[in-house]
């Protein structure tokens, strides 16, 4: 998987999520960037993106991403 194939999917759930349609991702991504994006949403965020890839992101990650890029880092590792 590309890093383009996982933001077109990204975004998606993004978009499904927070019902944005407008939402488009990048590398420097923060949730203060994105309307809707709290605490709460997060969760939702993370739960929706790990059904979309099929696996779990462990909690130790979850806690330290920045940014958008490393959450596709994370999902490109995880999804080797």
């Amino acid at each position: 998987m590309t890093r383009e194939e996982v933001y077109v999917r990204l975004n998606e759930v993004f978009r499904d999520v927070l019902d944005d349609e407008t939402i488009e991702l990048n590398d420097q991504t923060v949730a203060d960037d994105v309307d809707g994006w709290d605490s709460f949403e997060h969760i939702n965020l993370v739960v929706a993106v790990e059904e979309e890839f099929s696996f779990k992101i462990p909690m130790g990650k979850v806690v330290t991403m920045k940014n958008v890029g490393e959450m596709v880092d994370i999902i490109l590792e995880l999804g080797q």
